[in-house]
């Protein structure tokens, strides 16, 4: 009787200790871009599977650094472009492979997946999967800049004082193009490369007179624009698919010379800790009704089959006067970056902002 008695009693001590201390909720930490968890998806998420996610807002450079300083520690799921894998990956070995048998791959559209997983490819294991997509390019009030049809015309003497970009590989990149040179191309030869971004750089600080500002937030890029203080800038469609919402006038500009393509990811950092819950994510985040939701917040369309049709209507006129299957033809995906070549950039965009 009395080992029964104390038997209740360690029973009762132990429920009385699980509710001092209740289990602790499952995370999922999440390295991403702006916009690319909102609020209610979040919320919806954590109704259906029980477990919470810890958002850290990031871009391409800062995901590899957090990853390379601690070996893919941190996180769980990252978000690196498909062109910043295979480069860091080789180097640094931030990543672990994905099991693709985990993701539900009837969720995505067919081309994407594939594209991604063929671009993110080491030794044969897949690294990353398609999430969203979009480009760079320009945003233009065509009511006062209508003749900017490429990067170079960003600098033409009449615009002085009255554009943005941000110092980034993206103008570099569109003021090589709009040159009439391919620098993708010269990815595997470094010396023509480098040729090639010198001449871009170059360019790149004779238009500094007009440039009002470089944007390096997009609420900054944004507040410039409806307040008439810019006409243009080197932005992100998304940027544009916005501000046509607001003004008809405005809209995304595809440069003549193609727009920059891009395919942003979910990749699994080496020493995440809740591989199932990333999966989890992926597959939610991926179904047509949430993708759409995150395309309303984020701006870009998505990888997921089936959303577009499920965006607002004003978001699909947006894309589809900025889009003409022209433009979609003369995108100029970004190739898997070679390691070092980030650095040859890096030095040339600090001698411009030296100037």
């Amino acid at each position: 009787m009395k080992s029964f008695q104390r038997l209740l009693a360690s029973a009762a001590g132990l429920a009385l200790l699980a509710i001092a201390h209740p289990a602790e909720a499952e995370t999922l930490r999440l390295l991403t871009w702006g916009d690319y968890a909102p609020e209610a998806v979040l919320k919806k998420f954590k109704a259906e599977t029980g477990i919470d996610v810890e958002v850290t807002i990031s871009n391409n450079e800062d995901m590899i650094s957090k990853l390379r300083a601690t070996g893919g520690a941190g996180f769980d799921l990252a978000q690196p472009s498909q062109d910043r894998i295979t480069g860091p990956q080789t180097e640094f070995g931030i990543y672990k492979p994905m099991d693709l048998s985990k993701i539900k791959a009837e969720l995505f559209i067919p081309e994407l997946l594939e594209a991604s997983k063929k671009n993110t490819a080491v030794d044969g294991k897949v690294y990353g999967v398609a999430h969203l997509w979009g480009t760079s390019g320009m945003v233009v009030d065509r009511s006062k800049a209508p003749d900017i049809k490429t990067f170079a015309d960003l600098c033409k003497p009449e615009y002085k004082g009255k554009v943005s970009m941000r110092l980034k590989r993206t103008a570099l990149l569109g003021m090589a193009f709009a040159a009439g040179d391919d620098p993708f191309a010269a990815y595997s030869d470094k010396a023509k490369y480098q040729a090639i971004i010198e001449k871009a750089g170059q360019k790149l600080a004779d238009c500094k007179p007009n440039v009002k500002a470089y944007w390096t937030g997009s609420d900054q890029l944004l507040g410039m624009i409806r307040s008439g203080e810019i006409v243009a800038s080197e932005a992100w469609d998304s940027t544009g698919f916005k501000l046509n919402g607001e003004n008809a006038a405005i809209n995304f500009v595809a440069p003549s010379t193609g727009a920059l393509g891009w395919i942003d990811t979910f990749a699994l950092p080496a020493k995440g800790k809740n591989d199932e819950a990333a999966y989890k994510w992926i597959n939610f985040v991926m179904k047509p009704e949430i993708a759409a939701q995150i395309v309303e917040s984020s701006g870009s369309f998505s990888a997921s089959k089936g959303s577009d049709a499920l965006v607002s209507e004003k978001l699909r006129k947006s894309f589809q006067e900025a889009f003409p299957a022209a433009v979609i033809a003369n995108i100029k995906w970004f190739p898997a970056i070679p390691a070092g070549l980030e650095e040859m950039e890096g030095k040339i965009l600090d001698r411009v902002s030296a100037k």
